[in-house]
């Protein structure tokens, strides 16, 4: 049984036909607010267990700050971009003294749902995500807005949230790739990339689907596959390569799905890159650890933790208002390596 989520002063307000505003007073015994007035809407409060946010509000009004916690959800761990990520966060929170409180969703709904509601009850002053694969609704980040906690997603942004943001040119990064496959030659791209429900899919397909089109060619369906991981990848790339007219390129949407398609081809047979060229997308460890090192477009991961750690900082902090959505886009580049021409 899923647990009950959080009463925010907007649904208080709902249910009494009054203002969040009347309901924020009569919590803080305001004299402007009658005395009848300020008992029905306590009343209300405690009788549906609503839990103020009392940290970030002090954080927010005074220069003391009882608790430097910042909240920050990672898809998972093992990914090279979200360590990174995560690692510029670390540094930017712990110059400015606050500390991390680090949760993975693990690609999933209800544990995404579960962090967020476990961050709140704990006080931290802001929290940091990208949302899990799955993520289709968006109450619960909905409700620490409605509860004044400062949110910046980062990555996988939500666009069902009015909320603080920092993510990379995907779609330039994505368009510059598949036109350097294109200026060496290629002329039968395939796509490989993840699920369309993320804006960051969509980006990436958009400047993969642009470079073609700009360029003469034609988005042949057959060559674009939802694949992002290297397993999948090594089960998908055989089939495709096996038709008269196969791919000579692959453009994937991460280094290991890139990886997985070089391995496979490899093994079949084709050289690298004289008959297949390779490219991926976040330049990790792994893209120079294989044979021939992957060309990649770079997502600069630590600069994105750094930028989203400054925003909801200065969100915290007041330097920025809380209700101002913040929208930071960080450079890419290409970097060309062995796996193309």
């Amino acid at each position: 049984m899923d647990k009950p989520q959080p009463v925010t002063m907007k649904d208080i307000a709902q249910a009494l036909g009054v203002s969040v505003a009347t309901v924020s007073r009569a919590l803080k015994d305001s004299p402007r607010i009658s005395p009848e007035r300020r008992e029905l809407i306590k009343a209300y409060a405690r009788e549906h267990n609503f839990i103020p946010n009392m940290i970030a509000e002090s954080l927010r009004h005074t220069r003391v700050k009882p608790l430097r916690i910042i909240g920050v959800i990672i898809p998972q761990f093992t990914h090279f971009y979200f360590s990174s990520i995560l690692s510029g966060i670390e540094q930017e929170a712990s110059t400015h003294g606050y500390r991390l409180m680090v949760a993975q969703s693990n690609e999933q709904y209800q544990r995404e749902v579960a962090i967020c509601q476990s961050f709140f009850e704990n006080k931290v002053c802001g929290i940091i995500v990208s949302q899990a694969k799955d993520t289709m609704q968006f109450d619960h980040f909905q409700r620490l807005i409605d509860n004044g906690v400062p949110l910046v997603f980062f990555d996988r942004i939500c666009t069902g949230v009015d909320a603080s943001r920092v993510v990379v040119d995907d779609y330039q990064g994505a368009y510059n790739a598949v036109k350097h496959l294109i200026d060496t030659g290629c002329t039968r791209i395939a796509y490989y990339g993840a699920s369309m429900n993320l804006e960051i899919s969509k980006n990436r397909y958009n400047g993969y689907h642009d470079a073609l089109s700009r360029h003469g060619l034609v988005c042949d369906d057959r060559f674009v596959r939802y694949c992002d991981n290297r397993a999948d990848a090594e089960l998908i790339t055989p089939e495709l390569l096996e038709i008269d007219d196969h791919p000579d390129a692959f453009f994937a949407v991460n280094d290991d799905t890139a990886i997985g398609i070089m391995y496979t081809a490899k093994r079949m047979g084709f050289r690298v890159p004289d008959d297949i060229s390779v490219c991926g997308f976040t330049n990790g460890q792994r893209a120079v650890a294989c044979d021939p090192m992957l060309t990649t477009v770079e997502q600069r991961g630590h600069v994105v933790g750094e930028e989203a750690a400054n925003i909801l900082i200065n969100k915290v902090e007041g330097n920025i208002p809380i209700t101002k959505v913040e929208r930071r886009v960080v450079r890419t580049r290409l970097i060309i390596r062995g796996s193309t021409r």
